[in-house]
């Protein structure tokens, strides 16, 4: 019973972006809300973006929902900090629960700090000598269940909100993953879908939007008008991800994870990732990312890096990641994460 819902549940997903992904390189760049697509998490980000199959825990949400549940602590916390491209600052921040019988339940914070900006208009070019801080940030709420010992399913809901000086937008996405553990009976060998930024269109609001307008046979004064902002659609993406845990003994192990995911608005994407693990204590990882259909400007990321370590304080589990993200044209990032699990 177990697998047909698990079977219904992957062909629903499937068969409901098939419409929604049709086409998506000839649109290149025109979503919004692209702060959705940045990614948080040293572990994740190291492996290239692909550990939707691999992932575990609170380190799981932004990746895929589903596998929150599969965390070993019942409590989590997560702080995440990446210098992005142009000197962005990405803060990112999550707590999780596991409530037995229940599921887990995890709420996310993202933040991005981009600093101050000099205003400028028409008369004034070189800035008016005002200032306005752009404000960009991601609130989520996650609930995860396990329906058996090999298939999760977790949903998130993101509320979006955008501020440039006096023009805000805001609303709401979704994502929906759901994982399989040892597939078709394979120890190791693992499976996953998720279906990321879903939602419905967003447009621009605010005192920013009126301007002045002047009558050329000057028959009436000076009047504000409004001009009506065009919605944007959200970059929503699928993914596909196969991953496989090889254990070489009791101390070592190689998980590899492959992941293709199609948007919406952009190309197609193949990430490959590996981790090797220590005992439980030590990791070193690695991946790379491409983009068969694009030219090899199109992909400003290239291979990526990263390390982790992982500590018992006396029933107090402590996580320490750093990854490396090699970039074109800008300064490559640099993220730091930490975690605690109680």
């Amino acid at each position: 019973m177990i697998k047909i819902k698990f079977i219904s549940l992957l062909l629903i997903l499937v068969l409901a972006a098939g419409n929604l992904f049709a086409g998506g390189g000839s649109r290149n760049g025109s979503a919004g809300a692209a702060q959705l697509l940045i990614p948080v998490g040293a572990r994740g980000i190291s492996m290239a973006g692909s550990s939707i199959v691999g992932s575990q825990g609170i380190e799981s949400i932004y990746w895929n929902p589903a596998n929150l549940s599969r965390g070993d602590q019942n409590t989590n916390v997560m702080f995440s900090q990446m210098n992005y491209i142009a000197d962005i600052g990405v803060t990112y921040g999550a707590i999780s629960a596991n409530i037995e019988s229940f599921g887990a339940i995890g709420f996310s914070i993202k933040s991005l700090n981009i600093g101050a900006i000099e205003v400028t208009t028409v008369g004034n070019p070189d800035g008016t000598g005002q200032k306005f801080t752009p404000s960009f940030m991601t609130i989520g709420l996650t609930y995860s269940r396990l329906l058996s010992d090999k298939i999760a399913v977790g949903l998130t809901a993101n509320y979006i909100s955008e501020k440039l000086d006096l023009a805000q937008a805001s609303g709401f996405s979704f994502n929906v993953g759901i994982s399989y553990r040892n597939l078709a009976n394979v120890n190791g060998l693992n499976f996953a879908v998720v279906l990321k930024n879903l939602g419905p269109q967003i447009k621009y609001d605010g005192a920013g939007l009126y301007i002045k307008a002047i009558s050329d046979d000057l028959s009436r004064p000076t009047q504000l008008y409004k001009v009506e902002a065009a919605g944007f659609e959200l970059p929503s993406t699928i993914e596909l991800g196969l991953g496989y845990l090889l254990n070489f003994n009791a101390s070592n192990s190689l998980q590899l994870n492959g992941v293709f995911q199609n948007s919406n608005f952009y190309g197609d994407e193949f990430k490959l990732g590996v981790e090797y693990n220590f005992d439980n204590i030590f990791f070193v990882r690695g991946g790379y990312m491409f983009m068969p259909e694009l030219d090899s400007d199109s992909n400003i990321y290239g291979v990526t890096a990263g390390m982790g370590i992982k500590y018992d304080l006396g029933g107090t589990m402590l996580k320490l990641d750093y990854a490396f993200r090699q970039t074109k044209f800008f300064d490559s990032s640099h993220v730091f994460a930490v975690q605690f699990g109680f």
